[in-house]
């Protein structure tokens, strides 16, 4: 079992992962497995990966253990096979055929334990005409459709940072296979291997707006639709201060409230008036511009209207309600969101920090019962 400093107490505690190291949607994936209580040993490489930033400060390696192992050593895939074996789930992200090509592979590795998830994680999935190729969050929400939605109708389309393809599309959807297949693998005593790739998981994220585009109630472009921006109720407005405001007032009683709180009860009726919409932003964006951000969110404090300040990264953590949450927390210094959902029986909690690659080989070395992890591993 693991260590005191990482043993989880959550829903997950007593599952044993190992994450083969890579950026992006992987270490999120096991992240989430980590903060939900399980062992997660990251398998680093002797040169480092990860983001270019100090190790110290990537909190997708918190509540994870590191070991240092050289695949491409003669001994290296010895190693992995060697977790794998006591392992509950590996996940690796390579491009197609990679672990196979270093002898780490399914199955190498459900050779050696048949009840092992093995879960894959790219942008273009395992086979296709783009599989083997390079790629970006950026390049699969692309192709999917799911970028060409975001942003307004005359200008290009809006760049969500990584997390509509590599968080959502990507390590939410392996997370949900590695889960489902667990549970399998547990009822029968078989594993498989859980493909996750993220254009096929921003795919499935619009499903809904591909039903309403299929009954007519979604114009296929950007700015035109009640979720998109083009409905006035349903967007953002800069304050008087350069500041913004969100608004999302879309049900009936919604709106009404909005509009009585922003004072223009005279466009009450333009709620499913769509001839007046352009009116109605025109005078939205008006009124918003009259106040800072800091007033308006008075104004709407307590109310049913659907509005909320626009905050920071750097803002969102004082907000009272995510601090009465404690929707983020501090740990070792660093302000950070807390592991989400919440469960009644089995709370998770950030265990440890970062781990730092190589730091637990001893440790994992004992509680995996792999001594040979000590053996020529680098340090």
């Amino acid at each position: 079992m693991a260590e005191a400093g990482t043993a989880g107490t959550g829903p997950l505690a007593g599952v044993r992962v190992v994450e083969l190291a890579g950026i992006g949607p992987g270490p999120f994936a096991a992240m989430l497995l980590a903060d939900l209580g399980a062992d997660v040993v990251r398998v680093d490489r002797p040169d480092g990966v990860g983001l270019a930033i100090n190790p110290h400060y990537d909190v997708t390696n918190r509540n994870k253990r590191s070991v240092i192992i050289d695949l491409k050593a003669t001994d290296g895939p010895g190693h992995v096979l060697d977790l794998a074996e006591r392992a509950d789930v590996l996940i690796e992200g390579y491009r197609p055929g990679v672990a196979e090509r270093l002898g780490v592979g399914p199955g190498a590795c459900q050779g050696r334990n048949p009840r092992l998830v093995y879960g894959r994680m790219t942008g273009w999935g395992q086979e296709g005409p783009l599989a083997p190729r390079a790629g970006h969050d950026i390049a699969y929400i692309a192709l999917t459709g799911t970028l060409g939605m975001i942003g307004e109708p005359d200008r290009p389309p809006a760049v969500p940072a990584n997390l509509v393809g590599d968080y959502a599309g990507g390590s939410l959807y392996l997370v949900v296979g590695v889960l489902a297949a667990l549970h399998h693998a547990r009822a029968s005593g078989t594993g498989q291997v859980v493909d996750a790739a993220i254009v096929d998981g921003a795919a499935h994220l619009a499903s809904m707006i591909h039903g309403m585009l299929a009954a007519g109630g979604w114009q296929d472009r950007r700015g035109a639709n009640l979720l998109d921006g083009g409905c006035p109720y349903y967007g953002t407005y800069e304050t008087a201060d350069g500041q913004y405001m969100a608004v999302g007032a879309l049900e009936r009683r919604f709106y009404e409230e909005f509009v009585e709180r922003l004072g223009i009860m005279e466009h009450a009726a333009a709620h499913k008036d769509p001839a007046r919409w352009h009116e109605l932003r025109e005078t939205v964006a008006a009124r918003f511009k009259t106040r800072t951000r800091d007033e308006w969110t008075a104004v709407f404090e307590g109310s049913d209207a659907c509005v909320a300040p626009v905050l920071s990264l750097r803002e969102a953590p004082h907000h009272p309600h995510l601090a009465a949450r404690g929707t983020f927390t501090d740990h070792d210094g660093i302000t950070q969101p807390a592991p989400a959902p919440r469960f009644s029986a089995t709370p998770a909690e950030v265990r440890s920090g970062p781990a730092r690659p190589g730091a637990d080989t001893a440790d994992v070395a004992r509680d995996w019962d792999v001594p040979g992890l000590l053996k020529g591993s680098p340090q």
